[in-house]
């Protein structure tokens, strides 16, 4: 017989700060996703910096959670072509 697999909420109490995760949680309506980098923990509550901004998520609404790998480099802006 194999161990239940970990929560959501005890992969984001243990991963370290610095990794990049998704986190699907609740929000009034339904749910939605933060992609980003795990930068705190703190009053039962993790905070994910996206590409455009910090976003706090309590732990008790988290339904799940992973490690994804590095984002691929930005593309610089190319010139349009003739």
């Amino acid at each position: 017989m194999t161990s239940p697999t970990p929560g959501p909420q005890h992969f984001l109490s243990e991963a370290p700060l610095g990794t990049r995760v998704v986190v699907r949680y609740r929000i009034e309506g339904g749910l939605t996703d933060a992609l980003g980098e795990l930068v705190a923990r703190a009053d039962g509550g993790c905070t994910v910096r996206t590409r455009r901004a910090d976003v706090v998520i309590q732990l008790g609404l988290v339904v799940a959670a992973k490690q994804v790998p590095p984002a691929p480099p930005r593309r610089p802006r190319g010139h349009a072509l003739p």
